[in-house]
Protein backbone atom coordinates (compact mmCIF):
# COMPACT_ATOMS: atom_id res chain seq x y z
CA UNK A 1 0.00 0.00 0.00
CA UNK A 2 1.32 3.80 -0.62
CA UNK A 3 0.40 6.61 1.00
CA UNK A 4 -2.31 7.90 -1.91
CA UNK A 5 -3.91 4.66 -1.38
CA UNK A 6 -4.19 4.63 1.86
CA UNK A 7 -5.22 8.30 1.63
CA UNK A 8 -7.89 7.63 -0.92
CA UNK A 9 -9.67 4.52 1.76
CA UNK A 10 -9.60 7.19 4.26
CA UNK A 11 -11.05 9.69 1.93
CA UNK A 12 -13.90 7.20 1.26
CA UNK A 13 -14.77 6.70 4.84
CA UNK A 14 -14.87 9.99 5.51
CA UNK A 15 -17.72 10.60 2.57
CA UNK A 16 -19.82 7.95 4.20
CA UNK A 17 -19.28 8.83 7.88
CA UNK A 18 -20.26 12.47 6.23
CA UNK A 19 -23.20 11.05 4.83
CA UNK A 20 -24.61 9.41 7.65
CA UNK A 21 -24.07 12.67 10.06
CA UNK A 22 -26.25 14.30 6.95
CA UNK A 23 -28.57 12.03 5.94
CA UNK A 24 -29.02 9.59 9.60
CA UNK A 25 -28.43 11.79 12.29
CA UNK A 26 -28.86 15.62 10.65
CA UNK A 27 -25.94 16.64 12.58
CA UNK A 28 -23.69 18.99 10.32
CA UNK A 29 -23.62 22.39 10.08
CA UNK A 30 -21.28 22.97 7.43
CA UNK A 31 -20.61 20.02 4.67
CA UNK A 32 -17.18 20.44 4.36
CA UNK A 33 -16.80 20.89 7.86
CA UNK A 34 -18.05 17.88 8.48
CA UNK A 35 -16.07 16.23 5.73
CA UNK A 36 -12.95 17.88 7.40
CA UNK A 37 -13.98 16.33 10.67
CA UNK A 38 -14.11 12.60 9.90
CA UNK A 39 -11.17 12.82 6.70
CA UNK A 40 -8.87 14.12 9.88
CA UNK A 41 -10.42 11.77 12.32
CA UNK A 42 -9.99 8.57 10.49
CA UNK A 43 -6.86 9.39 9.35
CA UNK A 44 -5.63 10.02 13.32
CA UNK A 45 -7.24 6.66 13.98
CA UNK A 46 -5.40 4.51 11.78
CA UNK A 47 -2.55 6.24 12.15
CA UNK A 48 -3.04 5.67 15.74
CA UNK A 49 -3.74 2.37 15.61
CA UNK A 50 -1.09 0.85 13.52
CA UNK A 51 1.27 2.00 15.94
CA UNK A 52 -0.53 1.00 19.32
CA UNK A 53 0.17 -2.36 17.08
CA UNK A 54 3.74 -1.74 18.16
CA UNK A 55 4.54 0.94 20.69
CA UNK A 56 7.92 -0.11 21.22
CA UNK A 57 8.52 0.15 17.68
CA UNK A 58 7.58 3.74 18.26
CA UNK A 59 9.11 4.08 21.07
CA UNK A 60 12.56 3.08 19.51
CA UNK A 61 11.79 5.50 16.73
CA UNK A 62 11.68 8.55 19.68
CA UNK A 63 14.48 7.31 20.75
CA UNK A 64 16.32 7.66 17.03
CA UNK A 65 14.79 11.49 17.57
CA UNK A 66 16.33 11.96 20.82
CA UNK A 67 19.46 11.42 20.50
CA UNK A 68 19.74 13.69 17.29
CA UNK A 69 18.10 16.65 18.71
CA UNK A 70 20.52 16.27 21.54
CA UNK A 71 23.65 16.40 19.90
CA UNK A 72 21.95 19.03 17.69
CA UNK A 73 20.93 21.60 20.78
CA UNK A 74 24.07 20.78 22.32
CA UNK A 75 26.10 22.41 20.09
CA UNK A 76 24.20 25.60 20.01
CA UNK A 77 23.18 28.09 22.37
CA UNK A 78 20.14 26.69 22.94
CA UNK A 79 22.00 24.13 24.56
CA UNK A 80 20.20 24.40 28.14
CA UNK A 81 17.24 22.03 26.02
CA UNK A 82 19.92 19.49 25.50
CA UNK A 83 20.27 17.71 28.73
CA UNK A 84 16.25 16.68 28.63
CA UNK A 85 16.31 14.49 25.38
CA UNK A 86 18.22 11.89 27.69
CA UNK A 87 15.42 12.57 29.77
CA UNK A 88 13.20 11.54 27.11
CA UNK A 89 14.63 8.83 25.37
CA UNK A 90 14.74 7.15 28.79
CA UNK A 91 11.20 6.88 29.27
CA UNK A 92 10.66 6.91 25.42
CA UNK A 93 8.13 3.66 26.06
CA UNK A 94 6.02 6.05 28.16
CA UNK A 95 6.22 8.93 25.65
CA UNK A 96 5.21 6.68 23.07
CA UNK A 97 2.00 5.16 24.60
CA UNK A 98 1.05 8.42 25.80
CA UNK A 99 0.96 10.13 22.07
CA UNK A 100 -0.24 6.69 20.26
CA UNK A 101 -3.38 6.79 23.03
CA UNK A 102 -3.76 10.89 22.62
CA UNK A 103 -3.85 10.81 18.50
CA UNK A 104 -6.58 8.11 18.32
CA UNK A 105 -8.37 9.88 21.25
CA UNK A 106 -7.99 13.69 19.37
CA UNK A 107 -9.28 11.39 15.81
CA UNK A 108 -12.06 10.02 18.67
CA UNK A 109 -12.69 13.58 19.22
CA UNK A 110 -12.74 14.85 15.78
CA UNK A 111 -15.31 12.53 14.58
CA UNK A 112 -17.36 13.27 17.77
CA UNK A 113 -17.26 16.52 17.46
CA UNK A 114 -16.86 16.97 21.04
CA UNK A 115 -15.12 20.30 22.54
CA UNK A 116 -14.82 21.75 19.34
CA UNK A 117 -12.72 24.89 20.57
CA UNK A 118 -9.87 22.22 22.96
CA UNK A 119 -10.25 20.05 19.79
CA UNK A 120 -9.33 22.24 17.20
CA UNK A 121 -6.39 23.59 19.35
CA UNK A 122 -4.95 20.08 20.41
CA UNK A 123 -5.11 19.12 16.49
CA UNK A 124 -3.19 22.22 15.46
CA UNK A 125 -0.58 21.52 18.16
CA UNK A 126 -0.23 18.20 17.25
CA UNK A 127 0.05 18.58 13.61
CA UNK A 128 2.50 21.50 13.95
CA UNK A 129 4.33 19.09 15.97
CA UNK A 130 4.44 15.99 13.76
CA UNK A 131 5.16 18.75 10.90
CA UNK A 132 8.42 19.95 12.52
CA UNK A 133 9.26 16.37 13.50
CA UNK A 134 9.25 15.10 9.09
CA UNK A 135 10.63 18.66 8.76
CA UNK A 136 14.06 18.15 10.29
CA UNK A 137 13.88 14.69 8.96
CA UNK A 138 13.75 15.85 5.71
CA UNK A 139 15.39 18.97 5.95
CA UNK A 140 19.03 17.16 7.10
CA UNK A 141 19.01 16.00 3.74
CA UNK A 142 20.64 19.22 3.35
CA UNK A 143 22.82 19.15 5.87
CA UNK A 144 26.42 17.51 5.22
CA UNK A 145 27.49 15.44 8.01
CA UNK A 146 29.33 16.66 10.48
CA UNK A 147 27.33 19.87 9.98
CA UNK A 148 24.95 20.74 12.89
CA UNK A 149 21.43 21.18 11.69
CA UNK A 150 21.62 25.27 12.53
CA UNK A 151 24.57 25.90 10.53
CA UNK A 152 22.78 27.12 7.61
CA UNK A 153 25.30 28.41 6.06
CA UNK A 154 27.01 25.07 5.44
CA UNK A 155 24.09 23.45 3.56
CA UNK A 156 24.45 21.76 0.29
CA UNK A 157 22.49 20.09 -1.91
CA UNK A 158 20.20 17.31 -0.66
CA UNK A 159 21.34 14.13 -0.10
CA UNK A 160 19.04 11.21 1.10
CA UNK A 161 22.13 9.68 2.73
CA UNK A 162 22.83 12.82 4.70
CA UNK A 163 19.13 12.36 6.55
CA UNK A 164 19.51 11.38 10.48
CA UNK A 165 16.42 10.01 11.12
CA UNK A 166 15.28 7.70 7.73
CA UNK A 167 11.51 7.68 8.36
CA UNK A 168 9.37 9.42 10.83
CA UNK A 169 7.42 6.14 11.83
CA UNK A 170 4.11 7.70 11.52
CA UNK A 171 2.14 4.41 10.19
CA UNK A 172 4.95 2.21 12.09
CA UNK A 173 6.06 -0.35 10.24
CA UNK A 174 2.51 -0.77 8.32
CA UNK A 175 4.02 1.71 5.84
CA UNK A 176 7.19 3.48 5.65
CA UNK A 177 7.80 6.86 4.20
CA UNK A 178 9.70 8.97 2.43
CA UNK A 179 10.57 11.65 4.51
CA UNK A 180 9.67 13.91 1.97
CA UNK A 181 6.14 12.71 1.56
CA UNK A 182 5.81 12.45 5.58
CA UNK A 183 6.36 15.77 5.16
CA UNK A 184 4.38 17.47 2.82
CA UNK A 185 1.45 15.01 4.36
CA UNK A 186 2.21 16.77 7.68
CA UNK A 187 1.91 20.77 5.84
CA UNK A 188 -0.88 19.21 3.79
CA UNK A 189 -2.82 18.79 7.06
CA UNK A 190 -1.85 21.99 8.41
CA UNK A 191 -4.48 23.65 6.08
CA UNK A 192 -7.70 21.51 7.56
CA UNK A 193 -5.97 22.07 11.17
CA UNK A 194 -6.11 26.02 10.35
CA UNK A 195 -9.67 26.20 9.33
CA UNK A 196 -10.18 24.34 12.59
CA UNK A 197 -9.39 27.01 14.16
CA UNK A 198 -11.19 29.81 12.87
CA UNK A 199 -14.36 27.93 12.04
CA UNK A 200 -14.93 25.06 15.14
CA UNK A 201 -18.25 26.82 15.56
CA UNK A 202 -19.30 25.05 12.34
CA UNK A 203 -18.10 21.30 13.71
CA UNK A 204 -20.96 18.99 14.22
CA UNK A 205 -21.49 17.34 17.55
CA UNK A 206 -22.82 13.47 17.59
CA UNK A 207 -24.93 12.13 20.57
CA UNK A 208 -25.22 13.68 23.90
CA UNK A 209 -22.19 15.50 25.97
CA UNK A 210 -22.62 12.21 28.30
CA UNK A 211 -22.18 9.97 25.62
CA UNK A 212 -19.33 11.50 24.10
CA UNK A 213 -17.30 11.49 27.00
CA UNK A 214 -18.26 7.84 28.16
CA UNK A 215 -17.19 7.25 24.51
CA UNK A 216 -13.32 8.98 24.94
CA UNK A 217 -13.30 7.83 28.23
CA UNK A 218 -13.54 4.03 26.89
CA UNK A 219 -11.21 4.90 23.83
CA UNK A 220 -8.46 6.10 26.25
CA UNK A 221 -8.65 3.17 28.62
CA UNK A 222 -8.85 0.70 25.65
CA UNK A 223 -6.36 1.74 23.21
CA UNK A 224 -3.86 2.35 26.85
CA UNK A 225 -4.74 -1.22 27.40
CA UNK A 226 -4.06 -2.73 23.92
CA UNK A 227 -0.52 -0.60 23.64
CA UNK A 228 0.27 -2.32 27.21
CA UNK A 229 -1.31 -5.71 25.69
CA UNK A 230 1.29 -5.35 22.60
CA UNK A 231 4.80 -5.02 24.38
CA UNK A 232 4.13 -5.37 27.93
CA UNK A 233 2.39 -8.59 27.92
CA UNK A 234 2.64 -10.22 24.35
CA UNK A 235 4.68 -9.80 21.26
CA UNK A 236 2.29 -6.90 18.76
CA UNK A 237 -1.19 -8.58 17.79
CA UNK A 238 0.00 -7.81 14.54
CA UNK A 239 3.22 -8.02 12.98
CA UNK A 240 4.28 -5.70 10.64
CA UNK A 241 7.86 -6.53 10.29
CA UNK A 242 10.24 -8.01 7.51
CA UNK A 243 10.81 -10.70 10.71
CA UNK A 244 7.60 -11.64 11.03
CA UNK A 245 6.48 -15.71 11.78
CA UNK A 246 6.95 -17.38 8.27
CA UNK A 247 9.44 -14.78 6.69
CA UNK A 248 12.10 -16.73 4.27
CA UNK A 249 15.14 -14.33 6.10
CA UNK A 250 17.51 -16.75 3.58
CA UNK A 251 16.04 -16.44 0.41
CA UNK A 252 14.71 -12.47 0.74
CA UNK A 253 18.43 -11.43 2.11
CA UNK A 254 19.50 -13.07 -1.13
CA UNK A 255 16.93 -11.84 -3.80
CA UNK A 256 17.41 -8.63 -1.50
CA UNK A 257 21.14 -8.38 -2.07
CA UNK A 258 20.91 -9.40 -5.89
CA UNK A 259 18.40 -7.10 -6.54
CA UNK A 260 20.67 -4.29 -5.05
CA UNK A 261 23.35 -5.29 -7.07
CA UNK A 262 21.45 -4.69 -10.02
CA UNK A 263 20.21 -1.68 -9.40
CA UNK A 264 23.49 -0.58 -8.76
CA UNK A 265 25.10 -1.75 -11.93
CA UNK A 266 26.03 1.04 -14.60
CA UNK A 267 24.67 0.05 -18.14
CA UNK A 268 25.88 3.16 -20.07
CA UNK A 269 28.04 6.13 -19.98
CA UNK A 270 26.51 9.71 -20.54
CA UNK A 271 29.63 11.93 -22.03
CA UNK A 272 29.14 15.88 -22.15
CA UNK A 273 31.02 18.15 -23.97
CA UNK A 274 32.84 20.77 -22.33
CA UNK A 275 32.84 23.24 -24.76
CA UNK A 276 30.02 22.58 -26.84
CA UNK A 277 27.83 20.32 -24.02
CA UNK A 278 26.52 17.69 -26.83
CA UNK A 279 25.78 15.10 -25.01
CA UNK A 280 26.23 11.56 -26.25
CA UNK A 281 24.95 8.11 -24.28
CA UNK A 282 27.27 5.07 -25.03
CA UNK A 283 26.31 1.51 -23.59
CA UNK A 284 29.09 0.58 -21.57
CA UNK A 285 30.43 -2.46 -23.96
CA UNK A 286 30.60 0.53 -26.81
CA UNK A 287 32.43 3.12 -24.37
CA UNK A 288 35.12 0.64 -23.77
CA UNK A 289 35.67 -0.13 -26.99
CA UNK A 290 36.37 3.95 -27.54
CA UNK A 291 36.65 5.78 -24.74
CA UNK A 292 39.89 6.99 -26.31
CA UNK A 293 37.95 9.39 -28.54
CA UNK A 294 36.73 11.19 -25.57
CA UNK A 295 39.58 12.25 -23.71
CA UNK A 296 38.71 13.28 -20.04
CA UNK A 297 40.04 16.81 -20.64
CA UNK A 298 37.23 17.65 -23.37
CA UNK A 299 34.47 15.09 -21.97
CA UNK A 300 32.46 15.15 -19.14
CA UNK A 301 31.98 11.36 -17.89
CA UNK A 302 28.33 10.41 -15.87
CA UNK A 303 27.30 6.84 -15.13
CA UNK A 304 23.91 5.63 -16.27
CA UNK A 305 22.58 3.28 -14.29
CA UNK A 306 19.35 0.80 -16.46
CA UNK A 307 17.38 -0.54 -13.22
CA UNK A 308 15.24 1.50 -11.11
CA UNK A 309 16.60 2.09 -7.30
CA UNK A 310 15.80 -1.32 -5.15
CA UNK A 311 14.60 -0.17 -1.78
CA UNK A 312 16.04 -2.93 0.59
CA UNK A 313 14.27 -4.47 3.99
CA UNK A 314 15.88 -4.60 7.50
CA UNK A 315 16.49 -8.30 6.23
CA UNK A 316 19.37 -7.14 3.65
CA UNK A 317 21.17 -5.87 7.32
CA UNK A 318 21.16 -9.22 8.76
CA UNK A 319 24.59 -9.92 10.08
CA UNK A 320 25.70 -11.68 12.88
CA UNK A 321 29.20 -12.01 14.52
CA UNK A 322 30.77 -14.13 17.41
CA UNK A 323 32.82 -12.86 20.14
CA UNK A 324 35.93 -12.29 17.62
CA UNK A 325 34.17 -10.41 15.17
CA UNK A 326 33.51 -13.06 12.74
CA UNK A 327 30.83 -13.35 10.38
CA UNK A 328 28.02 -16.39 11.72
CA UNK A 329 25.35 -15.28 9.67
CA UNK A 330 25.44 -17.49 6.66
CA UNK A 331 25.90 -20.45 9.28
CA UNK A 332 22.37 -19.70 11.17
CA UNK A 333 20.59 -18.96 7.60
CA UNK A 334 21.92 -22.27 6.37
CA UNK A 335 21.87 -24.41 9.29
CA UNK A 336 19.72 -27.46 7.99
CA UNK A 337 16.25 -28.29 10.40
CA UNK A 338 15.45 -26.23 13.59
CA UNK A 339 17.21 -23.89 15.86
CA UNK A 340 16.52 -21.62 18.79
CA UNK A 341 17.85 -17.83 18.75
CA UNK A 342 17.66 -16.23 22.00
CA UNK A 343 17.40 -12.62 21.63
CA UNK A 344 18.54 -9.86 23.88
CA UNK A 345 18.50 -6.45 22.82
CA UNK A 346 20.27 -5.29 25.67
CA UNK A 347 22.15 -6.99 28.52
CA UNK A 348 20.22 -4.96 32.04
CA UNK A 349 23.28 -4.19 34.00
CA UNK A 350 23.67 -2.52 37.54
CA UNK A 351 25.95 0.55 37.94
CA UNK A 352 27.95 -0.94 40.38
CA UNK A 353 30.38 -4.25 39.48
CA UNK A 354 31.76 -6.81 41.95
CA UNK A 355 35.52 -7.05 42.30
CA UNK A 356 36.90 -10.69 42.87
CA UNK A 357 40.36 -11.69 43.82
CA UNK A 358 41.74 -14.82 41.68
CA UNK A 359 44.73 -16.36 42.05
CA UNK A 360 46.88 -17.08 38.63
CA UNK A 361 49.47 -18.62 37.60
CA UNK A 362 52.86 -17.41 35.80
CA UNK A 363 55.20 -20.18 34.38
CA UNK A 364 58.59 -19.48 33.44
CA UNK A 365 59.65 -21.54 30.69
CA UNK A 366 64.04 -21.83 29.53
CA UNK A 367 64.65 -22.64 26.10
CA UNK A 368 67.31 -24.99 25.10
CA UNK A 369 68.99 -25.62 21.34
CA UNK A 370 70.03 -29.40 21.95
CA UNK A 371 72.34 -31.86 19.77
CA UNK A 372 70.47 -34.77 18.47
CA UNK A 373 72.77 -37.94 19.40
CA UNK A 374 73.61 -39.57 16.67
CA UNK A 375 73.19 -36.96 14.15
CA UNK A 376 74.19 -33.52 12.91
CA UNK A 377 71.06 -31.73 13.27
CA UNK A 378 69.35 -29.97 16.65
CA UNK A 379 66.18 -29.36 18.39
CA UNK A 380 64.92 -26.47 20.65
CA UNK A 381 63.76 -28.39 23.78
CA UNK A 382 61.49 -26.51 26.26
CA UNK A 383 61.42 -27.07 29.97
CA UNK A 384 59.45 -24.92 33.01
CA UNK A 385 61.83 -23.38 34.86
CA UNK A 386 59.63 -22.34 37.50
CA UNK A 387 55.53 -21.65 38.18
CA UNK A 388 54.70 -18.37 40.36
CA UNK A 389 50.85 -17.71 41.55
CA UNK A 390 50.01 -14.43 42.29
CA UNK A 391 46.47 -12.68 43.05
CA UNK A 392 44.98 -10.22 40.51
CA UNK A 393 41.82 -7.97 41.28
CA UNK A 394 39.04 -8.96 38.83
CA UNK A 395 36.04 -6.73 38.04
CA UNK A 396 33.00 -8.48 37.07
CA UNK A 397 29.95 -6.81 35.64
CA UNK A 398 26.43 -7.35 37.89
CA UNK A 399 22.98 -7.58 36.13
CA UNK A 400 19.51 -6.94 37.55
CA UNK A 401 18.07 -9.65 39.52
CA UNK A 402 14.61 -9.70 37.64
CA UNK A 403 16.47 -9.92 34.32
CA UNK A 404 18.99 -12.77 35.38
CA UNK A 405 15.67 -14.98 36.22
CA UNK A 406 14.20 -14.22 32.99
CA UNK A 407 16.80 -16.65 31.46
CA UNK A 408 17.26 -18.87 34.83
CA UNK A 409 13.19 -19.66 35.11
CA UNK A 410 12.29 -19.33 31.70
CA UNK A 411 14.51 -18.89 28.51
CA UNK A 412 17.38 -21.60 29.41
CA UNK A 413 14.97 -24.46 30.66
CA UNK A 414 13.28 -24.14 27.29
CA UNK A 415 17.08 -23.86 25.62
CA UNK A 416 18.13 -27.04 27.49
CA UNK A 417 15.40 -29.28 26.66
CA UNK A 418 16.07 -28.55 23.35
CA UNK A 419 19.77 -29.10 23.21
CA UNK A 420 19.28 -32.31 25.15
CA UNK A 421 17.09 -33.52 22.15
CA UNK A 422 19.88 -32.29 19.49
CA UNK A 423 17.83 -29.21 18.38
CA UNK A 424 21.28 -26.23 17.95
CA UNK A 425 20.61 -22.58 20.52
CA UNK A 426 22.28 -19.81 20.38
CA UNK A 427 21.70 -16.26 21.95
CA UNK A 428 22.02 -12.85 20.07
CA UNK A 429 22.81 -9.46 21.64
CA UNK A 430 23.86 -6.00 21.32
CA UNK A 431 27.43 -5.59 20.69
CA UNK A 432 29.33 -5.62 24.15
CA UNK A 433 32.93 -6.95 25.41
CA UNK A 434 33.31 -10.09 25.41
CA UNK A 435 33.76 -10.20 29.06
CA UNK A 436 30.56 -8.66 29.49
CA UNK A 437 28.92 -11.28 27.88
CA UNK A 438 31.25 -14.05 29.28
CA UNK A 439 29.53 -12.60 32.94
CA UNK A 440 26.44 -12.86 31.91
CA UNK A 441 26.38 -16.35 30.72
CA UNK A 442 28.07 -17.11 34.25
CA UNK A 443 25.15 -15.32 35.90
CA UNK A 444 22.71 -17.04 34.01
CA UNK A 445 24.49 -20.19 33.60
CA UNK A 446 23.50 -19.96 29.71
CA UNK A 447 25.56 -23.06 28.11
CA UNK A 448 24.63 -22.20 24.57
CA UNK A 449 27.19 -19.70 22.77
CA UNK A 450 26.65 -16.28 22.47
CA UNK A 451 26.45 -13.43 19.24
CA UNK A 452 26.48 -10.15 18.70
CA UNK A 453 24.60 -7.59 15.86
CA UNK A 454 23.52 -4.31 15.82
CA UNK A 455 20.86 -3.56 18.64
CA UNK A 456 18.37 -1.95 16.17
CA UNK A 457 17.89 -4.99 13.81
CA UNK A 458 17.33 -7.20 17.30
CA UNK A 459 14.55 -4.50 17.93
CA UNK A 460 13.29 -5.29 14.65
CA UNK A 461 13.21 -8.83 14.88
CA UNK A 462 11.66 -8.90 18.49
CA UNK A 463 10.13 -6.58 20.84
CA UNK A 464 10.39 -8.22 23.87
CA UNK A 465 13.97 -8.36 25.71
CA UNK A 466 14.36 -11.36 26.41
CA UNK A 467 12.43 -13.21 23.84
CA UNK A 468 12.84 -16.56 21.64
CA UNK A 469 13.08 -17.13 17.63
CA UNK A 470 12.46 -20.55 16.47
CA UNK A 471 13.96 -20.77 12.90
CA UNK A 472 14.19 -23.49 10.19
CA UNK A 473 16.09 -23.92 7.33
CA UNK A 474 16.58 -20.02 6.84
CA UNK A 475 12.82 -19.24 8.04
CA UNK A 476 11.19 -17.77 11.18
CA UNK A 477 8.93 -20.45 12.49
CA UNK A 478 7.72 -18.87 15.22
CA UNK A 479 8.42 -15.95 17.91
CA UNK A 480 8.05 -15.74 21.58
CA UNK A 481 7.56 -12.82 24.16
CA UNK A 482 9.15 -13.18 27.67
CA UNK A 483 6.11 -13.70 28.99
CA UNK A 484 4.57 -16.02 26.94
CA UNK A 485 7.10 -18.76 26.25
CA UNK A 486 5.41 -22.01 26.74
CA UNK A 487 8.03 -24.98 27.28
CA UNK A 488 9.99 -27.21 25.28
CA UNK A 489 7.35 -30.12 24.82
CA UNK A 490 4.85 -27.72 23.82
CA UNK A 491 6.70 -25.67 21.27
CA UNK A 492 7.51 -29.13 19.68
CA UNK A 493 4.57 -30.56 19.54
CA UNK A 494 3.10 -27.20 18.20
CA UNK A 495 5.98 -26.13 15.48
CA UNK A 496 8.72 -29.08 15.03
CA UNK A 497 6.63 -32.11 13.70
Amino acid sequence: MTIFTLLLYVAIAAVILTAATAFLYKGQKNWLMTYLQHFCGALFIFSGYVKAVDPMGTAFKMEQYFQEFYYTFSETAMSFIAPIFPWMSDHSISISVGMIVFEIVLGIMLILGSRAKLTSWMFFLLVAFFTVLTGFTYLTGYVPSGTNFFEFSKWGEWVETNMRVTDCGCFGDFLKLKPKISFYKDVFLLFPSVYFLFRHKDMHQLFTSKVRAGLITLTTVGFFIFCLRNFVWNEPVIDFRPFHAGADVRNEKIYEMEQADLANKVTAYQLTNKSTSETVTLPIEQYLSEYKNYPKEEWELKQVKGNPPFETSKISDFEVSDLEGNSVTEEILDHPGYSFMVVSYKLKTLENTKVSTVTVQDTVFTIDTVLVEGTNTTEIVKNIASVNTREIKKEETLFQDDFVKKFTETVNPIAEAAEKAGVKVFGVTAPNSPEVIDDFRHATQSAYPFYTADDLLIKTIQRSNPGLVLWKDGKIVQKWHINKMPDFATIKAAYMP
